[in-house]
């Protein structure tokens, strides 16, 4: 398996051209999770792995484990404020992530810091929330829709929990594709919306990147037969990392596909409930038989046709390396990540009004 400085510092620093390469600073804004499954456990591993410099901004804490949320304590707005500032005054950032906060007051001061520093991609991350109280889901999405949409580059959330919340109004038999989604999230200042879990036959989900206007990428993946907890907190997370470190934003979220199908399919179960995505697979040792076997199979095809160690074949989808990251078109799951050639592609500046 490939060194994170074999691999990931190369590939994902935006500085990877100087002699002294430093990790791109990204910011995440997410609640604490003990169990380590999700939250801002989940952003500062996964930043990590990929190969940023995660700067935490501890929202609150979620009360749970790894089978279910049994409540939140929120950190107070002036918290919130100061933990950011201090850290944008001081550190480089370049993107910013925002999961659950916790309360309306911290939208509005997220919102706030965002729209001081327009110039920051900012990803947003819509958790499912249906473990909350009614009344309390409804006043934190109507504070994230009015405040922190506007401010967002890139929405990142559920098929299904988008739909609930922005359109609550459906009435097609058909269900709500990316684009519309995307078009409703776009009403609200949102130029790209992430839609992940779109049921597809045969037991395989649609991950889709979209605006109101066209499909940027794409991938279907085959269910795993597990639950897992913290996979959409790892997927923004690195695709916040990546965005950050110099992908423009079709690549960035091929390259969090790949990355998030990797972590899935090394998934453990630390304790009694759901399966964890392991977001630093990467670093574990080789089985000595599958290490023997692969020397093997090297030394039978000859240099001309062998795989350097910890690397995969161009087009699989094993280990995370330069030659896979850098396709055009990424293998994962079972099926290929389609990336359009978008030249010139940039992030539009947000617009600062909340």
């Amino acid at each position: 398996m490939a060194s994170p400085s074999s691999s990931n510092s190369a590939l994902f620093s935006s500085n990877a051209t100087n002699e002294n390469p430093m990790p791109s600073c990204i910011l995440v804004a997410n609640a604490n999770d003990p169990s380590g499954a999700g939250g801002l456990t989940a952003d500062i591993a996964t930043v990590i792995s990929v190969g940023g410099h995660a700067v935490s901004i501890v929202t609150g804490s979620y009360i749970r484990d790894t089978s279910e949320i049994f409540d939140h304590c929120s950190f107070d707005s002036d918290s919130v404020t100061e933990q950011a500032r201090a850290a944008l005054e001081d550190l480089p950032v370049q993107a910013i992530k925002i999961g659950f906060v916790g309360s309306p007051e911290n939208i509005a001061a997220l919102a706030e810091i965002t729209s001081d520093y327009a110039q920051l991609p900012v990803v947003s991350y819509m958790p499912n929330l249906s473990w909350w109280e009614d009344d309390r889901i409804d006043q934190y999405l109507d504070a994230f829709q009015e405040l922190l949409l506007p401010q967002t580059t890139v929405l990142v959330g559920n098929h299904s929990t988008l739909w609930r919340w922005l359109l609550p109004d459906w009435r097609s038999d058909a269900s709500p594709t990316a684009r519309d989604l995307a078009a409703a999230a776009a009403e609200h200042g949102v130029p790209y919306t992430l839609v992940t879990g779109i049921p597809q036959p045969k037991q395989f989900v649609e991950n889709v990147l979209a605006s109101p206007n066209t499909v940027l990428c794409s991938s279907r993946f085959e269910l795993f037969d597990a639950t897992f907890t913290g996979a959409g907190d790892t997927l923004s997370a690195a695709l916040t990392a990546l965005i950050g470190c110099g992908c423009d934003l079709p690549e960035a979220c091929g390259e969090a596909f790949n990355y998030l199908d990797h972590c899935l399919g090394a998934g453990f179960r630390p304790g009694m409930g759901h399966v964890v995505p392991d977001r630093m697979f990467w670093a574990e040792p080789e089985d000595e038989d599958e290490e023997e076997e692969k020397s093997e199979t090297d030394s039978e095809d000859g240099d001309e046709n062998s795989t350097p160690s910890g690397q995969a074949a161009p087009g699989s989808a094993g280990t995370l390396s330069p030659d896979t990251m850098a396709a055009p078109t990424i293998a994962t799951g079972s099926t290929d990540i389609e990336l359009p050639s978008l030249d010139g592609f940039a992030f539009p500046p947000h617009d600062t009004k909340h």
